[in-house]
């Protein structure tokens, strides 16, 4: 019934997709400007005949129902066009910069995840302590910075001052490394990307790991466990944060999501070749097709996290059904 209930939402997914596709069309032709005269205007030509070759070569002659007709069809091909200034196709702009993204996000979702689950669990067990203040004044602090402010920061401290980490980039430039050194050489220009995208999510997760334990913590299953003699470590694990993970998983779906559209600020601080720069450069360079093959490749991994989402819950509670 569940594997039923995962190829429902498999299909409702897929129309979200489409619709999100056709969405982000209409959006990106209702800005101003001619990206025919822009991309002329980059070539030092602004004739008309230049201009109407353009228009004619990118389908922005056509009317607006056929050039989205011309679009749906690449995009059931999975086509994502041909970018005019990077004079490439726009699949493989994306494929190029789409690892570098999942790795950023990838680590971060990682370390925000399991650091403030952990610290909200530590801040609930010894809720009025010393150590609950501290944590609870700690994640505070890192929720109302914001995120630019956080990076530039890290800059500041660990590239400038102490010239500990490299502060901008994805790799050494002109070193020739391989296998294990190439590895450690992407980590090193990770860390302060990566701390700066989870510090405000290490917070979040923090403050809701602590409210949501406490508050099980209060339920008659929890006082029945113990009174039954149970080991307190066993109360913990299997009664109160097994209970208290699923407003966490819910959080963290829409987490993952956001985390891919939402790491330009970061990867533009830190020189980070990601997707979320990619879209940046092209909506400075009205370079639609980029523009809108990146909202794409977006939608489908947010749609698909949330997918995987639903998932989890059912195993994370049998109660709760797909379908």
């Amino acid at each position: 019934m569940k594997f039923r209930g995962l190829a429902i939402r498999a299909v409702k997914a897929v129309v979200v997709i489409a619709l999100i596709a056709v969405l982000n069309f209409f959006l990106v032709r209702m800005a101003p400007g001619d990206p025919a005269q822009f991309m002329a205007g980059q070539s030092g030509s602004t004739d008309e005949k230049y201009l109407a070759q353009l228009r004619q070569e990118f389908g922005l002659d056509q009317p607006l129902p056929v050039q989205l007709g011309l679009y749906a069809q690449r995009i059931a091909l999975l086509d994502l066009g041909y970018s005019h200034r990077q004079q490439q196709s726009v699949r493989s702009l994306i494929l190029d910069r789409l690892p570098a993204t999942l790795i950023l996000t990838g680590c971060a979702f990682v370390l925000s995840l399991s650091i403030g689950v952990l610290l909200g669990v530590l801040s609930a067990r010894k809720v009025g302590s010393w150590t609950d203040t501290a944590i609870s004044a700690t994640a505070l602090l890192f929720y109302a910075t914001p995120i630019f402010w956080s990076g530039l920061l890290l800059v500041l401290v660990f590239s400038v001052g102490l010239d500990w980490l490299p502060a901008y980039g994805y790799s050494s430039i002109g070193a020739k490394m391989t296998g294990l050194e190439t590895v450690l050489d992407i980590a090193r220009h990770a860390i302060l990307p990566v701390t700066t995208l989870s510090l405000f999510y290490i917070a979040i997760y923090a403050r809701l790991a602590r409210a949501s334990m406490l508050e099980v913590s209060r339920l008659d299953f929890v006082k029945t466990a113990r009174a039954k003699g149970l080991p307190e470590r066993q109360v913990q694990v299997r009664h109160i944060l097994r209970n208290a993970l699923l407003p966490i998983i819910t959080y963290a779906g829409i987490h993952a999501g956001g985390l891919v559209g939402g790491s330009i600020v970061v990867e533009t601080i830190f020189a980070w070749p990601g997707v979320g720069r990619l879209a940046y450069e092209a909506v400075a360079q009205r370079d639609y097709n980029v523009l809108l093959g990146v909202f794409f490749v977006i939608s489908v991994i947010v749609v698909g996290i949330n997918l995987l989402t639903d998932f989890v819950y059912a195993l994370a509670d049998p109660r709760i059904e797909l379908g």
